[in-house]
């Protein structure tokens, strides 16, 4: 599902103009987007929760030159699941 799909979608649901609930989903991105950049974690009920974690220095060997080269730190983004929604994706793999 793209962008616009998800839009018209949410904007059904919600009783939104298309515009409204475009400019509500960017608001609303922004403003996780400022609190990641802050290094802060967002949890939703009964959604998930979002992290940012920092990877540490490691060393990795090029597997086609076998040169050894060192990665610096970063930060990445991770997602955890709800346990509600991780039970109904197993279900429904049966």
């Amino acid at each position: 599902m793209n962008n616009k799909e998800f839009v018209a979608v949410l904007s059904r649901k919600m009783g939104y103009k298309g515009e409204q609930t475009q400019k509500l989903l960017g608001c609303l991105l922004n403003a996780m987007g400022d609190s990641f950049m802050e290094g802060d974690s967002i949890q939703i009920a009964n959604f998930g929760s979002f992290e940012v974690k920092k990877k540490l220095e490691r060393v990795m060997v090029s597997p086609t030159t076998g040169q050894r080269m060192l990665v610096p730190p970063k930060l990445v983004l991770g997602f955890k699941p709800h346990s509600t929604w991780k039970d109904k994706l197993k279900n429904e793999e049966k």
